[in-house]
């Protein structure tokens, strides 16, 4: 049985105190690490701060970046290779806004997976559509697509034990939620592109998780479908009562 995840992703938000603070005020509830993963992904300046608050917790951290060489002429890019020796866990890539807004390109994100596991972390990798895509009856095409390009020259070992987000490019931040039926149905998509890619085995390790305005309300019902294995979540992540919340869904 895949373990369930639930990892926040607070984009350019929180500082280093405000970090603390939130670490501070969840760290007593969080789920047992072998019930429910419980991960937090922030800004770089604030992985520090997370860090030292997360030590002897049950809650994993994830940087929200990385660029795809150890070390370099690279000004402002976030080296894998410290984010390792640093204590860092996963490494959230591929993510729509980083997709969009900075033009990263399925290569990119390619090397960027495999300079993760060569520094002995997890990726994160993120996929989805958008709305145009979607009314175009294009989505399952497209998704898998991106699966197909992100994976290649990964090991069946690494892609088993990797994250892959689906998040629908128009339920990010938009307050629209693909149905729970909707969010299995291209989680399928993914797990099946990964069976053709490797085999049945390997698909059935790998862990996928749904993003798109995941919140309390709904978040029973998304994990409740069969290939859902986590959340993904943007705001509702960043208040503490609310990701308790959400790592506790199935209590």
């Amino acid at each position: 049985m895949r373990k369930p995840i639930i990892a926040g992703n607070w984009k350019m938000n929180m500082n280093p105190t405000q970090t603390t603070e939130f670490v501070n005020a969840i760290k007593a509830n969080l789920p047992k690490f072998d019930q429910t993963e419980s991960v937090i992904g922030a800004p770089a300046v604030d992985l520090p701060a997370l860090l030292e608050a997360a030590k002897g917790t049950d809650l994993k951290v994830a940087a929200e970046n990385c660029y795809f060489e150890d070390a370099g002429a690279f000004t402002g890019e976030t080296s894998p290779k410290t984010l390792n020796e640093m204590g860092v866990d996963y490494v959230i890539i591929g993510h729509s806004e980083r997709r969009d807004y900075f033009h990263e390109t399925d290569e990119d994100i390619n090397k960027k997976a495999h300079a993760i596991f060569k520094n002995n972390m997890t990726p994160i990798f993120c996929c989805g559509e958008s709305l145009e895509t979607r009314e175009a009856g294009k989505a399952e095409e497209w998704v898998s697509n991106q699966v197909t390009e992100g994976l290649k020259g990964l090991s069946a070992d690494q892609v088993s034990s990797m994250v892959i987000a689906y998040e629908p490019i128009w339920a990010i931040g938009t307050g629209k939620t693909a149905s729970a039926d909707q969010a299995q149905e291209i989680c399928a998509v993914v797990r099946q592109t990964v069976a053709k890619l490797y085999d049945q085995t390997v698909a059935d390790k790998v862990r996928i998780q749904y993003g798109g305005s995941v919140k309390p309300a709904n978040v029973k019902e998304i994990m409740g479908k069969e290939d859902i294995d986590g959340g993904l979540v943007g705001g509702a992540s960043m208040e503490p009562a609310s990701f308790l919340d959400l790592v506790h869904f199935n209590d």
